[in-house]
């Protein structure tokens, strides 16, 4: 069983990482606190009593949350609004492909180390499932890197079932597990509050390699079996995916690394996630040739036993985060290391809109393969576009980032018609912005028309429990002159790594809620 650390040693290791985070030694972060460099040294090696007086110190010293009352829900923001941004922020390693990566580490026995993960808590659950069941995970270089050791046997039946369903990305377990048990069970997944998002692609996709799931028993849990003679006659699968999913394609695609012979997947995602999944998989020695089209080939291997490194690729739905930001506040701002071949659709959108939005000449990620340019936005006077904004499968306008567009729209003059197709209801956390002095005309659970320019104007609101819907509502409020507070903010935490700190480097007033 995992040892079971005690509060005082996590929030040691809390402060310990947020201070490695800003780059301050013990004695710099003792003097902004007021207390001496052997107190800090204490409180992070989680051995000396911290006062609520001291952690509201340290959150406030350090410029983030360290302890809320209840768990991670209830921390919540105050923004100070209405002013004006500026200066350089670089853009993290993508959550999306981070979750994905953590998952395909499973068909690897040997030695993983995955280069600047972000450390967020989509990531902390997948790892706290991963260490239940017996795979070593261990941050390096300041709490950058991760390195990752599975076991030849895991402990399934030891698995945080707690941690499990509160991430989708669990789901992605069926791909590496099916190799390696002929019967298992993970938990129902959790994740984004988005209407159903059903598992049937998943469990059509990985019929080919003998998957059968029961989900009819009501039991909490995909209890699956897996059909051996099935897993291991066939030497040249043809699956077509009836869903262009990102997960979906990437459960497959895992499933086919450790699948002798040929696996043709026709309708896969290109996404951006789904190809830094394809890019480490060569590096464990799978040959895929397609990346980045709709029709994969892969040659899968016996076994994986490899000590391999890989750097993950920046995250287009963040630097389009910080895109709205620059717009909404009216500032000039510079984002550097933005993937732009998964920002162009959009960046030509915001083009007809008005936006004056500058491009270096592009370079490449560490990983060698990701194309990045650095993106400078000026301020700039919109209007809104004559057609309506939607999102599209990779190449077209992303699905996470047609939330950007709604805020994005409300200090646009004349009418936007945002049609939201995928998610059933993710529309309607849209109307949110109205509590803020919006026009939002809601059509039906997928359209909205959004009238501005906006006079914007500062409420408390509580988060929407969607991540994307959750960060718009944050932006409108860095636009609101006046106090603004957002509430229960795990939702932004999922897919943001010290999102208030970094908004703080570019001079928004925002701080967490450390009052109890």
């Amino acid at each position: 069983m995992k040892k079971v650390r005690n509060y005082q040693q996590v929030i040691g290791e809390t402060v310990e990482h947020m201070r490695l985070e800003k780059g301050w030694t013990q004695g710099e972060l003792a003097e902004k606190v007021g207390s001496s460099q052997s107190a800090i040294h204490r409180i992070e090696k989680g051995g000396q009593n911290v006062s609520l007086e001291m952690i509201k110190k340290l959150s406030e010293a350090l410029g983030n949350q360290i302890l809320s009352i209840n768990d991670s829900v209830s921390q919540s923001f105050m923004i100070h609004g209405g002013k004006e941004l500026s200066g350089e922020i670089t853009v993290n390693t993508s959550k999306n492909a981070a979750v994905g990566l953590l998952c395909a580490a499973l068909l690897n026995t040997g030695k993983t180390i995955f280069h600047k993960v972000a450390r967020i808590e989509e990531v902390f659950r997948i790892i706290e499932v991963l260490e239940s069941i017996g795979v070593k995970c261990r941050w390096t270089n300041r709490h950058r890197d991760l390195e990752i050791i599975s076991p030849r046997e895991l402990k399934l039946d030891e698995m945080d079932v707690e941690a499990a369903r509160k991430t989708r990305s669990i789901i992605m377990f069926l791909g590496p597990l099916l190799h390696r048990y002929p019967r298992f069970k993970i938990p129902y997944a959790g994740g984004c509050s988005l209407g159903t998002r059903t598992v049937e692609p998943h469990i059509q996709a990985l019929k080919s390699f003998g998957l059968n799931v029961d989900a009819m028993r009501n039991s909490g849990f995909y209890e699956v079996s897996v059909n051996q003679e099935t897993l291991h006659k066939y030497r040249d699968r043809y699956i077509v995916l009836t869903e262009r999913g990102d997960t979906v394609t990437e459960n497959v695609l895992m499933a086919a690394a450790l699948a002798p012979g040929r696996t043709t997947i026709v309708g896969a995602s290109p996404n951006y996630m789904v190809q830094d999944v394809c890019f480490f998989l060569e590096k464990l020695g799978v040959k895929i040739s397609g990346i980045g089209t709709t029709r994969l080939v892969v040659q899968g291997r016996p076994r994986i036993d490899l000590d391999v490194e890989y750097n993950i690729s920046e995250d287009p739905i963040e630097a389009m985060s910080f895109i709205a930001v620059a717009l909404v506040t009216h500032s000039e701002i510079t984002i550097t290391r933005a993937p732009i071949e998964f920002l162009e659709i959009e960046l030509e959108i915001l083009k007809s809109m008005g936006a004056k939005i500058e491009r270096s000449s592009e370079y490449a990620s560490a990983n060698g393969r990701t194309r990045l340019v650095d993106l400078t936005v000026r301020k700039s006077e919109l209007s809104a576009p004559v057609d309506k904004i939607h999102p599209m499968p990779f190449p077209g306008l992303n699905i996470d980032n047609l939330p950007f567009f709604s805020v994005i729209a409300a200090v646009a003059e004349g009418r936007t018609l945002i049609h939201d197709w995928v998610f059933e209801n993710r529309a309607v956390y849209i109307t949110e912005l109205s509590n803020l002095n919006a026009k939002v005309e809601l059509l039906d659970a997928h359209r909205v028309y959004i009238e501005g320019p906006t006079n914007w104007r500062p409420a408390e609101l509580v988060a929407p429990q969607a991540l994307r819907p959750a960060v718009v509502i944050l932006i409108a409020m860095l636009a609101a002159p006046g106090k603004s507070i957002l509430r229960n903010v795990y939702p932004i935490n999922r897919g943001y790594q010290d999102f208030a700190l970094r908004l703080r480097h570019l001079g928004a007033d925002i701080a967490p809620l450390t009052g109890i």
